[in-house]
């Protein structure tokens, strides 16, 4: 057994650490821990934490650690803060934001850097997640750099995806850009006491009802346009076993809506275990699990054993004597035949 396993598998927090190290260097025998640990995870709930830049994700985090640490359970936090393109340092804020929680041995708190990676999550993020599940944790929170086009990875990554938006922030039109209807399932209209609140709950509505039409049709059950409110409860009704993505008022500044909040994210985790829709999409999300690892591997084994053809390859496209398709090609054929010559 991995020296570490045992350790991590009794709640020990500082045998947890020295692994995710490991796991953010890619470096040392994490293969082998986690491969120990797999069969021990499964038990978390994880709850993805995305939306604009200055929604309040982090306030809006903090008060649901304190919330479940108020019932009794064990709390991850992964917050995944950017990586600066020119120096490579990451902000890693989280230990400023989350600093009352810092003593708390039921609360487990990491910071990730993104390292340029899309999707809004490191490449170590699953990997991480997946250890805290094993250390004992009943709620995994992860919070992303924010959303955008190309940071929609969270949604695979987690059970239930929390979208966090804020009135004022245009957020209605990089909703639309975003695609954010497609991952959220549940959204948090947070800073709800400032102008404008009711406003964007009432586009968030539409944009749910709107939708459900596109999927499946026939009569939306409210306006097509203009500020009057979509039915919910009619739509509901309508959508069947379907989830109807809630929209939840919160004040994280001041505590306000974090039960609603939670209640909602509980509502949808019965959603994912009692039906069959939420089982066919908790299958999806293992298969999309399962792509990303062996995506991953496949990268780092080729990247590994290319090492001088790929130095070479790349000499060739900066002289402008062959360009970076068909050296790609031609990696790509290095690499199978390498494989295939490989003793079994």
């Amino acid at each position: 057994m991995h020296p570490l396993v045992e350790k991590i598998l009794q709640g020990d927090t500082r045998s947890l650490a020295r692994l995710l190290r490991s796991i953010d260097d890619r470096a040392g025998s994490y293969i082998e821990a986690l491969t120990e640990l797999y069969p021990h995870t499964g038990r978390a709930m994880i709850v993805g934490i995305t939306g604009n830049p200055g929604a309040g994700k982090s306030t809006l985090t903090d008060q649901l650690v304190a919330h479940h640490r108020r019932a009794g359970k064990k709390v991850g936090v992964v917050a995944v803060d950017p990586t600066s393109p020119f120096s490579g340092g990451a902000i890693l804020g989280d230990r400023i934001r989350m600093q009352r929680h810092a003593l708390d041995e039921g609360v487990f708190i990491r910071s990730l850097a993104t390292r340029g990676n899309l999707g809004g999550i490191s490449r170590s993020t699953a990997d991480t997640v997946r250890a805290i599940d094993a250390w004992g944790a009943d709620v995994i929170l992860v919070e992303t750099v924010g959303v955008g086009q190309d940071e929609l990875e969270i949604a695979r990554l987690a059970h239930t995806t929390v979208v966090v938006m804020a009135p004022g922030l245009g957020d209605e039109v990089q909703a639309i850009k975003a695609g954010i209807l497609e991952i959220a399932d549940v959204f948090a209209v947070n800073k709800a006491d400032r102008d404008g609140a009711d406003s964007t709950v009432r586009d968030l509505e539409a944009m749910v009802a709107m939708g459900h039409e596109l999927h499946h049709g026939g009569i939306r059950k409210g306006p097509h346009h203009g500020p009057q409110r979509v039915d919910m409860q009619a739509l509901a009704e309508a959508m069947g076993d379907e989830w109807l993505v809630p929209i939840v008022k919160t004040v994280a500044s001041k505590g306000q809506g974090i039960s609603e909040l939670v209640e909602a994210v509980e509502k949808h985790r019965s959603f994912l275990f009692d039906t069959p829709s939420g089982e066919a999409r908790r299958r999806q999300r293992v298969e999309a699990e399962l792509l990303n690892v062996f995506r991953s591997t496949l990268v780092e084994r080729a990247v590994a054993a290319l090492q001088t053809p790929l130095h070479a390859a790349a000499s060739r496209v900066f002289d402008r004597t062959s360009d970076p398709y068909s050296e790609a090609e031609a990696l790509v054929r290095d690499f199978a035949s390498t494989v295939t010559a490989a003793p079994r």
